[in-house]
């Protein structure tokens, strides 16, 4: 397990942000309910202070403006003064001087949702994600990803896979992520759209890789490329195959069902913590 300085936040798609009229941690009382845009407020906490750099990278929507507006107002409503959108559209405009500046100097960015193949295609072997990870192992940045832009920060990513025949070989396919966090495979929106099928296949064909499946306004906090601490809202199911005593899966054919023996799964609800180095849980009450 490579040390990293970075943070990096994973986030399972429909992230709750704060409205204008919350924002400023006023609900009546003077204070912000403590479960109100968690994921976001921890991502801002994070940071050195109210005016470090934040850029918004939106290539993976379809409507890329409307898309990082609505986090450049939470970011606002929060406080952060000095917030930017890297809109980044072609591998040309990733290789640019001014992209390549700017990564340079931020010390926050968050990724979108939308299309994790555009991340990895237009970002993928660029000058812009060289220096993002160059960074991220050796400096305090802060990255996040909601959704596609956290599914494309593993070193292996899903692209594409239905769930209900997700446990059928070579249902689900696979190509390179930027490779942030090793040894992991990340799912999103997994609760509501029932993908445990697609994780578990992911797992069985990389066992050395462990499973995240995460639910919707829910994420792992991750430090030192190995701690993980699950925030938000709803849960997260982890894979972890590395006790795998049998699966079929070099010995069947395409479309053919998958047998997996001894794949475990862990649930973790806000607070719980999971080691990858060690494949060691910690409920939040053991602490």
């Amino acid at each position: 397990m490579k040390k990293t300085k970075g943070i990096l936040i994973i986030i399972g798609g429909d992230l709750s942000l704060p409205s204008e009229a919350n924002g400023s941690e006023d609900m009546g009382n003077g204070t912000m309910h403590e479960t109100e845009a968690e994921i976001i407020t921890t991502f801002c906490r994070s940071l050195p202070g109210k005016t470090s750099r934040i850029e918004i990278i939106p290539t993976a929507s379809e409507v890329p403006e409307k898309s990082s507006q609505r986090y450049v107002q939470a970011f606002e409503n929060l406080g952060q003064t000095n917030v930017g959108v890297l809109d980044i559209r072609t591998r040309e405009e990733a290789q640019a001087e001014d992209t390549v500046a700017r990564t340079r100097e931020a010390e926050g960015f968050l990724f979108t949702g939308g299309n994790q193949l555009r991340l990895t295609t237009l970002l993928g072997g660029t000058e812009f994600l060289s220096v993002l990870l160059d960074r991220f192992r050796q400096e305090p940045v802060v990255i996040a990803g909601t959704s596609a832009g956290a599914m494309c920060m593993s070193d292996t990513m899903i692209y594409e896979g239905s769930s209900h025949e997700a446990l059928r070989k070579g249902e689900v396919k696979f190509s390179s992520g930027f490779g942030i966090l090793d040894n992991v495979i990340i799912d999103t929106h997994f609760v509501k759209r029932g993908r445990i099928g697609r994780l578990f296949q992911a797992v069985a064909q990389n066992p050395a890789s462990l499973g995240i499946g995460l639910g919707e306004d829910t994420g792992l906090l991750i430090t030192k490329g190995d701690v993980q601490e699950a925030i938000g809202s709803g849960l997260i199911i982890v894979v972890d195959g590395a006790n795998i005593r049998h699966t079929n899966m070099a010995s069947i054919s395409e479309g053919e069902l998958i047998s997996i023996e001894n794949l475990n799964v862990h649930v973790m609800i806000p607070g719980d913590k999971y080691i990858l180095s060690e494949h060691k849980f910690i409920p939040a009450q053991s602490e």
